[in-house]
């Protein structure tokens, strides 16, 4: 039985290009991880097929708290497939439903989470999810919200950026991995370097370094190019957009950014995300 390394975010604030590292990191290989293999190292938690194997109905009979209560026994499962530390990737904030908790600590080794500055993640999002702007920061300002349940996935309670974030972060721990997106983008050498000590992956430096370039972006947009994307949605042209640290000053109307502020300012301070002047 193996134990859950959770490799935890907001959407769209850089699990992708972690699960991409890891990826290369553990296959070793001269060549570029395929991005649409990603799934059979890096697991991922809300698969519907996963909890029908608990409850035969169909998903549209399963209830949110039917779903809260099985989440425990789906992840104990996940758990059992492999030996050692297992990584899985979720978008869930590490809250609570109908009194059950979203993350079941008797099968978790450890958490890395990955936080990414929210005048940016309110972006790329929007674009993931094709909607506006405004209609975002909206969402991301909501507290418990939750992605619906469809035929590919059941729901998961992100909460709101703010609640999100705490959720994981808030109380220091030696089992939760901080990174921050920036700082991945400024020094991807040190920022995954010190992913692999957390790890305690039995690697070396230059095996590090290659890693780092096959999880690449333009590695990665080429591979899209080349073979499509596997979690790109409908509404994408493609999913590996721009990954670009501080767009939203080209972007966002000054009312845009004061209402993400407004709405995540002591959240935003932890992390040295305040616009001058804020």
């Amino acid at each position: 039985m193996g134990r859950i390394l959770w490799l935890a975010s907001y959407p769209k604030s850089g699990n992708t290009w972690l699960r991409l590292f890891i990826s290369n990191l553990l296959a070793d290989s001269a060549t570029p991880f395929d991005i649409n293999r990603i799934g059979e190292v890096t697991l991922a938690e809300p698969g519907t097929a996963g909890f029908a194997l608990f409850d035969q109905r169909p998903w549209q009979a399963w209830s949110d708290a039917e779903i809260a209560r099985l989440r425990p026994r789906v992840q104990e499962r996940i758990s059992q497939t492999r030996e050692g530390v297992i990584p899985v990737k979720t978008h869930s904030a590490f809250v609570k439903v109908g009194g059950v908790p979203t993350i079941n600590m008797a099968v978790t080794h450890g958490a890395v989470y990955v936080v990414r500055n929210p005048l940016d993640v309110v972006i790329s999002y929007a674009h993931h999810q094709g909607i506006d702007v405004d209609a975002m920061i909206d969402i991301m300002a909501t507290d418990m919200f939750r992605t619906p349940t469809n035929a590919t996935n059941v729901y998961e309670v992100m909460g709101s950026w703010s609640q999100h974030v705490a959720s994981w972060t808030a109380s220091e721990s030696p089992m939760v991995h901080v990174m921050r997106y920036e700082d991945m983008t400024a020094d991807a050498l040190k920022a995954f370097s010190d992913l692999a000590a957390f790890m305690r992956v039995q690697t070396t430096p230059e095996k590090i370094e290659r890693a780092v370039r096959h999880a690449a972006f333009d590695t990665a947009r080429e591979m899209e190019a080349q073979a499509g994307f596997v979690e790109r949605t409908p509404v994408q042209d493609h999913f590996f957009r721009s990954g670009r640290v501080a767009e939203w000053r080209e972007v966002l109307s000054d009312a845009q950014v004061q209402r993400i502020v407004e709405a995540h300012r002591p959240q935003m301070a932890r992390f040295g995300y305040l616009p001058d002047g804020s």
